[in-house]
């Protein structure tokens, strides 16, 4: 298939656009996509999305703005400002995208550290174990998901982009710290980039005879959205071979593959792409957000998990829609999102209770929704945190008043008598 992106500017060009919605839609779609950034590409316009029924379907909402996504004051303000003067549209659109906590969970603040002084703004290391690293010429996607975290890196504001095109600095920041195991490769996608790119990048990391280093993940979207990476393109050949290098010299390579929708599994594209990169040695490991309009059903977490395990793949985890951007459109409460996970769970196999969750990427670190309980008399969440900037919190349940409503962890209260839930940390809260 031919490679084809399309954007704000020109996705009113796709003939199923055309065809399929009404020109209030395409207006509300251009109007969102000055604030929220707009990518789609043949492969999902072609083959994923089901253009009879896109108001319903999970593809078409995981990737097209609408105007619910916006509030109505905001959608309003950007709307009655577009024939107006381009330099006022532009600054009242940056005021909104500051308003939409674009970098959430002290990513900006307390993520990214520091080496001889110098702040490293292409790495983040909220984690003892894992470094992730954003390479410069990675630092886009094959088509944007409308809930992503990362949004602002697409948004041409450079003060909120992570990036760094020197290698030699992460090898570096690994050798001062020799408790990090795991390099996280991630974006944007880092397989937008060549294979050349992507060599440039990893070979001299797998060359640095690190001892501390075991495992490089690559955190990516293209098996969802661009499978031909992997098969057809020119330098797909050239990229898993890099694959099978990176497993010979003894590291373990991790895919961090996000699909979102079970239907992104089933095209022959990625079912042949899936085999290719297993093939090399590598293991696949799936994760997602659990979406309102997406994938808020048992049914279709218990379909996903059942292809991942079927075609090879390591179902990793199940996130909750985090703080930023288009949360109110997407959010799950937390009691649904754990009901979903819960009844799905049971009915799998042992092979797909790998994943876990419902976890939310918190400030502190990862907190897993563990399920209710009652105690005198009181409902009762019970969570965990599963990762944690201060490692003593791991694994020691602790308990929140039940709300019903609440889709995010600062929704929460304490209970049994505590102010806070973790009154006393004994570690620093920054790596910077």
């Amino acid at each position: 298939m031919k490679y084809k992106a399309y954007s704000h500017y020109n996705f009113d060009k796709i003939p199923q656009v055309q065809t399929h919605l009404s020109p209030q839609e395409i207006q509300e779609i251009k109007t969102v996509a000055k604030v929220l950034p707009f990518k789609a590409n043949t492969y999902l316009v072609d083959e994923l999305i089901d253009w009879t029924d896109h108001k319903n379907d999970p593809i078409f909402n995981l990737v097209f703005p609408c105007r619910e996504m916006l509030s109505e004051s905001h959608f309003e303000q950007v709307s009655n400002a577009m024939d107006g003067d381009p330099k006022v549209l532009k600054e009242l659109v940056r005021s909104i995208q500051f308003s939409l906590s674009p970098h959430p969970a002290g990513q900006m603040e307390k993520n990214v550290p520091t080496l001889d002084g110098s702040r490293l703004s292409g790495i983040q290391h909220k984690y003892d174990q894992t470094t992730l690293f954003f390479p410069s010429n990675g630092q886009t996607c094959h088509a944007y998901c409308a809930f992503c975290f990362r949004w602002a890196q697409f948004v041409g504001i450079d003060e909120l982009k992570f990036g760094m095109k020197e290698v030699d600095l992460l090898i570096g920041y690994l050798r001062e710290n020799p408790q990090i195991t795991d390099v996280l490769f991630t974006g944007g996608d880092p397989m937008i980039m060549s294979a050349k790119m992507l060599r440039s990048y990893i070979e001299p990391l797998i060359n640095a005879d690190l001892p501390n280093l075991t495992t490089i993940r690559i955190g990516s979207k293209a098996l969802g959205f661009w499978p031909y990476k992997f098969t057809t393109d020119k330098d797909a050949d050239d990229t898993l071979r890099l694959f099978e290098e990176v497993v010979k010299k003894g590291y373990h390579l991790s895919f961090m593959g996000h699909f979102s929708h079970g239907v992104e599994m089933k095209t022959p594209a990625v079912q042949e792409a899936i085999k290719r990169i297993l093939n090399t040695g590598a293991v696949i490991r799936t994760q997602s957000p659990v979406m309102q309009h997406v994938n808020d059903s048992v049914a279709a977490w218990k379909d996903m998990w059942t292809e991942q395990v079927k075609q090879g793949c390591i179902p990793y985890y199940m996130f909750v829609a985090r703080d930023t951007g288009a949360q109110d459109y997407f959010a799950v409460t937390l009691a649904d999102s754990y009901r979903i996970f819960n009844e799905a769970y049971r009915e799998m196999s042992g092979l797909a209770r790998t994943v876990r969750g419902p976890s939310m990427s918190s400030d502190l670190g990862k907190v897993q929704v563990v399920g209710t309980t009652e105690i005198h008399g009181e409902k009762l969440f019970v969570l965990n945190y599963i990762q944690a900037r201060d490692d003593h919190m791991v694994g020691k349940p602790f308990f929140a008043h039940y709300n019903e409503h609440a889709t995010w962890i600062n929704h929460l209260e304490p209970a049994l008598g505590s102010e806070e839930f973790f009154p006393q940390t004994q570690k620093a809260v920054s790596l910077v």
